[in-house]
């Protein structure tokens, strides 16, 4: 009787658990699908935006704006977005994973590593290791995020950067291919670069002329782009969590579903054994009697 009395426990145990991840998978659904068409939406503009700024870090004429400045790097600042809860599958694991990577061959190769987290568990993971520098810690930025909320950011690692404390920015963040795949990636910004394949661009400045000139078209423009990046960042990551987080509460329930079947067979199984215990006393005792 114990038995079942604890198999019955287990049991109810199990179901509200199921009810509580039945319920996240429901809202990551929600979330993701609209988390996925304001990700598809700016990202063709984030491209172009990031084409742009590499094609602008190659003129000579850009060379002088402390934005585009090119020196040597011996410190390096990450901007690493992750969430503030858990129970997102590899979500946070994968971009904190691509930042140690990183911070490793930083310090194989003399650099300093300096890291800006935008999520609580980016940032308890970056107390915990050596040989980096946490510069600031900001929450997640919830399922809505604005412009004001990435000016904060942003005017950390420009101001980082003209000021000569960095010599290069780079986002880690995860970049949602598909229900099935997202993808942590690193992505260099200050200063922007063109991609390895695309070194020989299509196109080419065979003059530039800057209207009224280089510093006032770069003000406007620099951080505008820098911005876009940033942005498009957070809400490719925001599809990723809710993502990931859908997918592993689902599997929960499923998980849940077959231990509660296989409970229940244990325990109906202990509850039948039980039954033809005491039968059999009943009746052993019947034919005790009647001798």
């Amino acid at each position: 009787m114990a038995n079942t009395i604890a198999l019955k426990h287990r049991i109810g145990s199990v179901k509200n658990t199921r009810q509580i991840t039945k319920a996240m998978e429901l809202v990551s659904a929600s979330k993701m699908r609209r988390a996925q068409e304001r990700a598809k939406l700016s990202r063709d503009y984030q491209v172009a935006a990031y084409d742009l700024l590499a094609r602008l870090s190659t003129l000579k004429e850009v060379e002088i704006h402390p934005l585009f400045a090119k020196r040597k790097v011996k410190s390096r600042l990450y901007v690493v977005i992750t969430s503030n809860s858990g129970l997102a599958g590899a979500y946070n694991y994968n971009v904190l994973k691509a930042l140690t990577s990183s911070v490793r061959s930083d310090r194989d190769n003399g650099i300093a590593s300096y890291v800006i987290t935008v999520g609580s568990k980016g940032a308890q993971f970056a107390r915990r290791l050596e040989h980096i520098q946490l510069t600031a810690v900001y929450p997640a930025l919830g399922d809505t995020p604005s412009s004001a909320d990435l000016w904060p950011i942003l005017n950390t690692m420009i101001e980082e950067y003209k000021e000569k404390k960095i010599d290069q920015a780079s986002l880690i963040y995860t970049v949602f291919v598909s229900n099935l795949k997202q993808q942590a990636t690193v992505l260099d910004i200050l200063p922007a670069k063109v991609a390895e394949e695309t070194d020989k661009p299509t196109y080419k400045y065979s003059f530039t002329n800057f209207e009224p000139s280089v510093d006032v078209v770069l003000d406007s423009v620099a951080v505008r782009l820098l911005e876009i990046q940033v942005w498009q960042a957070l809400l490719e990551s925001l599809a990723s969590e809710h993502s990931m987080r859908m997918a592993a509460m689902k599997n929960a329930t499923d998980n849940a579903n077959d231990l509660i079947d296989d409970l229940t067979l244990e325990f109906n199984t202990a509850r039948q054994s039980a039954i033809t215990q005491e039968l059999a006393e009943i009746t052993g005792g019947a034919e005790a009697i009647a001798k």
